[in-house]
């Protein structure tokens, strides 16, 4: 996904400072894997009410905040349209895939599969009106982040069947394209309503169809009868560091430093998440993890570089939270 392109603020802040608002952004996106793990798989929380819910209420504490702040919280007729389907495609389908994935998923593989959505945008911007074209160096780095793609899957791959079985990664795979699409519905689509209140109604819209969808397939049949501390740790967690803390540590970088480093976290993310599945997951670090991370943020950064701009950068450009939001730009958290 595409990062915002903000004015810079004329008064640098502290060092100290912008050293804590990138570790905010690196380690609360970074970490947001792990949460929604331990909540679908662990805590067996059902995937769309889990995720539906948060950020759903993410959304109303931020339209909360800016109310109270007396910013302009109207939207014009098509501001909504614009919302509506690019929520659809953030939180619905790729929020909504990634959470459901992560019941048989690692939650280091989703995030090096989740850093692939860059390759998405550079190849859907492609058959954009109007879209982005990708130069040679643009198309050799999308062959290498398939390739790095290919090298995570490789395992399941020798056995087709067992890799049909368990469909799971195919999901992540999905929800990153329904990210990139997403992206570039608000990249070619301009609000005219500032930029935080276009994501808070994103987040509700998002999150209340993603809940709506929940309780139409019976999910709230699948609500333990019990809520543990644990469950309420995942979602806690998720609330307000994944989506309140990531995301105003990372718009707050945006009015102080180049975009261009403050979408670093695209490349960060995934090591964080890989790093924190190990040491608090337990989960296995393989040479293959390893081998597709170096592969696909290798892919990531040529298709980053090689494209050919036919659009100038509006000044919104939506997120995944991990949003995100449980999806924020670019593409590395879901949480």
């Amino acid at each position: 996904m595409k990062t915002l392109n903000l004015e810079h603020s004329s008064h640098r802040p502290a060092t100290w400072a912008l050293v804590l608002g990138f570790a905010c952004v690196y380690i609360s996106w970074g970490t947001t894997y792990l949460a929604i793990r331990v909540g679908v798989d662990q805590e067996r929380l059902p995937p769309a009410l889990f995720g539906g819910t948060r950020v759903c209420l993410a959304g109303v504490l931020l339209l909360a905040f800016l109310a109270w702040r007396r910013e302009r919280l109207s939207l014009s007729r098509q501001d909504w349209g614009r919302i509506f389907w690019s929520s659809l495609l953030l939180f619905v389908a790729g929020n909504g895939l990634v959470t459901l994935a992560m019941q048989k998923v690692p939650s280091g593989v989703t995030a090096v599969l989740v850093a692939s959505t860059p390759l998405w945008i550079g190849l859907f911007e492609m058959f954009w009106p109007g879209g982005d074209r990708l130069t040679v160096r643009g198309w050799f780095g999308l062959l290498v982040g398939l390739c790095g793609v290919l090298i995570l899957l490789a395992p399941q791959l020798d056995d087709p069947s067992a890799f049909w079985e368990n469909a799971a990664p195919l999901l992540v795979l999905l929800s990153a394209c329904s990210w990139a699409l997403g992206s570039l519905v608000m990249r070619h689509r301009r609000l005219s309503c500032p930029h935080l209140t276009g994501a808070a109604y994103q987040m509700i819209l998002g999150g209340g169809c993603l809940t709506l969808l929940g309780v139409a397939i019976g999910e709230t049949q699948q609500l333990p009868s019990q809520v543990t501390w644990g469950a309420v740790q995942a979602f806690l967690y998720l609330l307000i560091v994944g989506s309140l803390v990531g995301f105003v540590a990372f718009n707050w970088l945006l009015g102080h430093v180049p975009a261009a480093k403050v979408g670093t976290y695209a490349y960060v993310n995934p090591v964080v998440a890989v790093f924190v599945g190990w040491f608090v997951g337990g989960e296995q670090i393989e040479a293959g993890l390893i081998a597709s991370i170096a592969v696909i943020l290798t892919g990531v950064a040529l298709v980053r570089g090689g494209e050919r701009q036919q659009i100038s950068e509006p000044a919104m450009v939506s997120f995944p939270e991990p949003s995100t939001s449980d999806g924020p730009p670019m593409a590395s958290a879901p949480g």
